[in-house]
């Protein structure tokens, strides 16, 4: 039988097979971040579809970190505790493991939804608000430029990943992912073609990745080491001069030392001109085979 559909121990937790569903964001929240039915059928769909796992899609950490004003959000207790009364009913019929994505959405927060203008973002006539990012570039021509991040926002976006997490486990989710990839903040200061900085978190692969990092030692702070604890981000930006092997893998290694339990590795998305090949699988990988 294919290693694929044996079954795993994630830092004790018990998985049927390594089949894993990545988190997919629905643009279906109302303006207040709360999960809707419309998610509690598609968790639930997913959660009895035979998979090993399931990853809840991006929850904002903190309110300016939406990616549209229809995602969902746990950055604060009511969204938790709607998040309570989903997993309880999802777990009347299902066992499968379920865990949620926490994600920040940097310079491409304050857009539209997919489908519409095709993803803009947002004026603040149109309900849009500021932007952050560790560089001054709009991640496409006519977007809202976005400001470039101060220490004060470093020390509250980082609290509020902490306090996300918290959340999350008050809400009985099994696991955490931390959202670094596909261009949204933490894979913006990762990225030399989207962090530009002069000071200690900007130039060098150490530099770029130390606010990354902080970030992420936060979280593994806040959750339960007895639960898993991933992370997602880029293996590169698919563009010349963007992210190297070297710099990536001096990442997950770092990420590793700070006691992250599996690596879910994605690519692209950060700038408008990568090239991604014709098929490009995101890979899933655990820290510590077994």
């Amino acid at each position: 039988m294919s290693h694929l559909f044996a079954p795993y121990t994630l830092k004790g937790l018990p998985l049927a097979n390594r089949i894993v569903v990545p988190p997919m964001s629905q643009y279906s929240a109302k303006a207040d971040g709360l999960v809707q039915p419309w998610h509690a059928q598609h968790i639930g769909r997913l959660a009895i579809s035979g998979a090993g796992m399931v990853i809840v899609e991006a929850n904002a950490a903190t309110e300016d970190g939406r990616i549209t004003a229809h995602c969902l959000g746990l950055w604060n207790d009511t969204q938790a505790q709607a998040m309570v009364r989903l997993l309880a009913d999802v777990r009347t019929y299902s066992a499968t493991p379920i865990g949620v994505q926490l994600n920040h959405a940097g310079r491409k927060a304050g857009t539209n939804p997919p489908w519409i203008d095709a993803g803009h973002s947002l004026t603040d006539d149109q309900g849009g608000w500021p932007t952050v990012a560790p560089s001054p570039i709009p991640y496409k021509p006519g977007w809202r430029v976005p400001r470039q991040i101060e220490d004060a926002d470093m020390q509250r976006i980082t609290q509020g990943f902490a306090d996300a997490a918290k959340r999350a486990y008050d809400a009985g989710f099994d696991f955490v992912e931390l959202h670094a990839a596909n261009g949204y903040l933490l894979n913006q200061f990762l990225s030399p073609l989207s962090n530009q900085r002069t000071d200690t978190y900007g130039g060098s692969a150490e530099n770029r990745r130390r606010f990354p990092l902080q970030v992420a030692k936060a979280l593994r702070e806040t959750w339960p080491t007895d639960r898993p604890l991933g992370v997602r981000f880029n293996g590169t930006d698919f563009a010349e001069s963007g992210l190297s092997v070297a710099e990536v893998v001096e990442f997950a290694q770092a990420l590793h030392g700070l006691g992250y339990d599996y690596l879910h590795v994605s690519g692209g998305y950060n700038i408008t001109t990568s090239s991604p090949p014709p098929t490009n699988p995101a890979i899933w990988c655990p820290m510590r085979p077994q």
